[in-house]
C-alpha cells in the first residue's frame, strides 16, 4: 500500500488545510488546533481528540469523537488509538486542553505511530512491543519536544520499519539537522526517510 505522508499530515495537523477525513488533534495548544474547526465545519469531517478538546470543538459547532489515552476506536477509514505524550495542552484563552496524546493509525493493514509533540518516555518501548509499527513520525526539534539524541532512542524503543523526523526547523529555537538523525538511526540499523513536503513513501 502507498500512503502519502503529506495526506496523513492533513489529517493529523490541521495547519495544513484540506483534510477530508477526521482531523486528529493531539494537544489543545493553538498551533495544533489551528484550522481544525473551519476544516471540520466546511467538510463535515469529525475531529477526533481527547475528551476535553472534543468538548471544546463541539461547543464551536464541529462534529467530534472523544477518546482518551489507551482507548481505540474503529472508524470507516481505519482504527485510531491514543497513546501517551508528554507535553502541555491548553487553549489560547487558558482553558485546559486535557492530556496530550500520540496517535496510532491502522490503515489498510499498516500501522502509523504519530508521537505528537512529546519528550522521550519509557512506555514507547511498550508501544513498539505491542504493535508492529510500519511508520513512526517523531519530533526531533528539541526545546519543546525531544531532540535528536532522544528521538534516536525512541526509534530503538518503537522499532518502526521507517521513521520520519517531524517538528523541526519551523523557527530558530527548534533548528535541527534531520540528516544527523538519519545517520545516527541508520548506524543502529533503523531506516529513516527525510521527507520534503508532498513527497511520498511506500509502506
Amino acid at each position: 500500500a502507498v500512503h502519502r505522508v503529506h495526506d496523513l499530515l492533513d489529517v493529523l495537523d490541521p495547519r495544513l488545510v484540506g483534510a477530508a477525513e477526521p482531523d486528529g488533534v493531539d494537544a489543545g495548544v493553538g498551533d495544533h488546533l489551528g484550522d481544525a474547526l473551519p476544516i471540520a465545519k466546511r467538510t463535515g469531517s469529525i475531529i477526533v481528540s481527547n475528551f476535553e478538546i472534543a468538548q471544546y470543538c463541539e461547543k464551536q459547532g464541529a462534529k467530534v469523537h472523544a477518546m482518551h489515552i489507551g482507548g481505540a476506536h474503529s472508524f470507516a477509514f481505519g482504527k485510531v488509538k491514543l497513546t501517551p505524550a508528554w507535553h502541555g495542552s491548553s487553549f489560547p484563552d487558558g482553558t485546559y486542553g486535557g492530556t496530550p496524546a500520540g496517535l496510532l493509525f491502522t490503515l489498510d493493514g499498516k500501522t502509523i505511530y504519530h508521537a505528537g509533540d512529546t519528550g522521550l518516555f519509557g512506555d514507547m518501548k511498550l508501544i513498539g512491543e505491542s504493535h508492529t509499527i510500519d511508520l513512526a513520525l517523531l519530533p526531533i526539534g528539541d526545546n519543546f519536544t525531544m531532540g535528536i539524541t532522544d528521538a534516536v532512542k525512541a526509534v530503538e524503543f518503537v522499532s518502526p520499519k521507517f521513521a520520519v523526523p517531524i517538528h523541526y526547523n519551523t523557527f530558530p529555537v527548534i533548528i535541527a539537522d534531520p540528516n544527523e538523525f538519519k545517520k545516527l538511526c541508520e548506524s543502529k540499523g533503523h531506516q529513516v526517510k527525510v521527507l520534503k513536503f508532498g513527497e511520498e513513501i511506500e509502506l
